[in-house]
């Protein structure tokens, strides 16, 4: 069979609403893994014994399994557990959120237990409570640190998307696929399918770039 690149183009309204779609799942489950990433980076950072052994325990089993692992049991085996049915969508955007949650709280961690001490006690010496401290002088510093291996975990997810092809998302993936199944245009459509992820991937690293480069601590 003769390549033929002509067939791409009339294909991309398909391929063009399976990105859309991967990045839905992605903004989606990020927004929620920083809500809990941040949260559970707090809770190892500066939570008590217990917390700590909750946020330890949480991130350790995510950051042992993987993803693909994950998003099957929340849609397979969760309704066997806790008699809770949800979509392939919602089971792939919980996914997400779970397991970049777990990535994005030891980066959260890190980069709030590499702020000097000094620092926190002189504000605490300035009278300022915890809360304001962290909120003012140590959170600012830390987001500065965290934002590369951050955005390292931005790209890494957006291609997770892909693996939800095992539960039927209809994601970029997804829809590579169908359409190479009904054509057998195995070369044009991966290409395709290649090439798209690299536009998302590498505008995604160009943003984080221009951040991290108006953010850089001097």
């Amino acid at each position: 069979m003769e390549i033929d690149w002509s067939v791409i183009f009339s294909f991309l309204p398909e391929l063009a609403a399976g990105a859309k779609t991967t990045l839905y799942i992605t903004v989606v489950g990020l927004i929620g893994g920083m809500f809990l990433g941040v949260v559970a980076g707090l809770m190892r950072a500066y939570g008590g014994r217990f917390l700590n052994a909750v946020a330890f325990v949480y991130i350790e089993v995510i950051r042992g399994t993987p993803i693909v692992v994950q998003v099957m049991f929340l849609y397979f085996a969760l309704p066997v557990l806790a008699d809770i049915r949800i979509d392939p969508l919602s089971a792939a955007i919980l996914a997400i959120i779970v397991n970049a949650g777990a990535y994005i709280a030891e980066i959260v961690r890190g980069a709030l237990l590499s702020i000097s001490k000094g620092l926190t006690e002189a504000g605490l010496a300035m009278g300022l409570p915890y809360w304001k401290v962290l909120l003012y002088i140590t959170g600012p510093l830390a987001f500065r640190r965290l934002i590369p291996p951050l955005g390292n975990q931005f790209i890494v997810s957006l291609k997770d998307t892909s693996l939800f092809i095992v539960i039927g998302v209809g994601e970029l993936a997804r829809t590579g696929q169908e359409i190479m199944a009904s054509n057998f245009r195995a070369v044009e459509i991966w290409t395709a399918v290649a090439v798209i992820y690299l536009l998302m991937t590498g505008t995604l690293t160009l943003l984080l770039r221009i951040i991290e480069k108006r953010m850089r601590i001097l």
